[in-house]
């Protein structure tokens, strides 16, 4: 009797261990899923890569645009979306309250493919006629003005742009209606917009493979694309008059200025000395009450450690290796403050 008690004890002692065991794994195997814009594809690749050997938590990621990604979100489908385009008040309207949480700062170029070229500046005027269908040669007048000794062939130019909803679209476009009061009234500026001329490519790689295929072409892909796949971009002159390329630097200095508790702005064209004139945040959008679409409460606490990670100085480091730039410290600091108010069921998850 007494060895049959003590065989059921060991044997009671092995499932409670191997049920704390597997509560412990639960946790530490937590799976994340997100979607959405491309922009800062790259950097999200390194940077969930990175957290996963951390934590052991396996953050999966779908560059789909901006706005399929908030399509997702809105559907519940996904832990997070990413989007180079803060949701507006009508939008958030529709949705239970969201926090929106900036991971890294970047750029929109102006991509080109002309022969023999590496060297072309651009004004924001050019930019906004050339995608309006107004300057369609190369070798237009006001563009020969503001490149001299630069051969510029007779040659069409061939825009290109974003056939998906796309927060890159939506940076380039609040660029064009800030310094053409004409393109914000005929075709203003948002995730999609029905450009008038040019071919339409999806995603920032689609447009970067396009561009890289057409002599003649332009386009706009963030600075990542341009950079990993040699593409020229063109230099863009600033509020300042200054023409700027994009860096570091140039970016970081287009975020001076005060940050909304929300961080929801935008920082294209910027009047700060030095700036590039259009560059931009992205965000990564969650729900502020998680527990939502029959979560629980590992995946919500997984979801707000992997935010407090990406505002950390490991992942904020590594943006410039990988062609990106560090958040403005005030916008770090305002995302802390808006991570403790997630909750699920009504409690908050970070103190």
């Amino acid at each position: 009797m007494k060895m049959k008690k003590k065989v059921l004890s060991v044997a009671l002692l092995a499932v409670s261990l191997l049920s704390l065991s597997s509560c412990g794994n639960k946790q530490k195997t937590a799976e994340l899923s997100g979607a959405g814009a491309t922009f800062p594809l790259p950097y999200y690749n390194e940077s969930f890569k990175a957290y996963q050997r951390e934590t052991g938590v396996k953050v999966s990621y779908g560059g789909i645009g901006s706005g399929g990604g908030v399509r997702n979100l809105t559907d519940q489908i996904v832990d997070f979306a990413g989007s180079d385009a803060f949701l507006k008040d009508d939008e958030m309207k529709k949705l239970p309250e969201v926090v929106h949480i900036p991971t890294c700062m970047g750029a929109v170029v102006l991509a080109y493919k002309i022969k023999g070229i590496k060297d072309l500046k651009l004004s924001g005027s050019l930019v906004t006629d050339i995608f309006s269908g107004k300057v369609t040669m190369w070798n237009d007048a006001r563009l020969k003005a503001v490149n001299p000794g630069v051969n510029l062939p007779n040659m069409k130019i061939v825009p290109v742009y974003r056939s998906d909803g796309s927060g890159t679209t939506n940076v380039f476009t609040d660029y064009l209606s800030k310094v053409s009061p004409e393109w914000k009234a005929k075709y203003g500026s948002g995730k999609s917009v029905n450009f008038p001329v040019g071919q339409a490519a999806k995603g920032n790689p689609g447009v970067a493979g396009t561009i890289g295929q057409t002599e003649g072409s332009i386009g706009y892909i963030g600075s990542e694309y341009a950079f990993a796949q040699n593409i020229t971009y063109a230099t863009l002159q600033n509020k300042q008059g200054e023409f700027v390329k994009p860096d570091t630097k140039s970016i970081s200095a287009a975020a001076a200025g005060d940050m909304p508790a929300d961080t929801r702005i935008m920082i294209t064209n910027s009047d700060a000395k030095g700036a590039y004139p259009i560059a931009c945040l992205t965000w990564i959008i969650v729900y502020k009450e998680q527990s939502y679409a029959g979560r629980n409460i590992q995946q919500a606490e997984a979801t707000v450690n992997l935010l407090n990670y990406m505002l950390g100085k490991e992942a904020q480091a590594r943006t410039i290796s990988l062609h990106y730039a560090p958040l403005p410290q005030s916008a770090i600091e305002m995302s802390y403050k808006n991570l403790k108010t997630i909750t699920y069921d009504g409690k908050t998850l970070r103190k």
